[in-house]
């Protein structure tokens, strides 16, 4: 039996507290409040649960949480905001730069899509012999 909870096929064999982690805007932290407010065991695995604890958990998420597309959304709505304002952040968040303060010099390559410039003699490469 496959669990869905907010659109989210989560995997059978992991753990409901991992499992949970599978849900954009649940970390571990997040899952394991919403089991102890559920009351269900943390060391359960997804294939396991009864289909009444499965709700609890679902109408958990549903009722308190903000998750997957409506927190992607608000996400997204927020950094355009910025980019509107002319905000400093929202600036580095056009150019595709590090917004919170990290140097530059060396290690954004994650940001910048693994962009590797290096200084070179900036002659021109010699053409192929044919």
């Amino acid at each position: 039996m496959a669990v869905r909870i907010a659109g989210v096929t989560l995997p059978n064999d992991k753990k409901i507290d991992i499992a949970l982690t599978y849900i954009y805007g649940i970390g571990y932290a997040t899952a394991n409040k919403i089991l102890d407010s559920a009351k269900v065991k943390h060391d359960v695995r997804v294939k396991d649960m009864a289909e009444e604890d499965v709700n609890k958990v679902r109408v958990i998420i549903e009722k308190q949480l903000k998750v997957e597309g409506d927190l992607k959304r608000e996400v997204l709505g927020n950094i355009k905001r910025l980019k509107e304002i002319n905000s400093y952040r929202g600036l580095r968040h056009a150019k595709s730069l590090p917004v919170r303060g990290q140097r530059t010099k060396t290690n954004n390559r994650t940001v910048r899509g693994n962009v590797r410039k290096t200084a070179t003699s900036g002659r021109a490469k010699a053409a192929q012999k044919t």
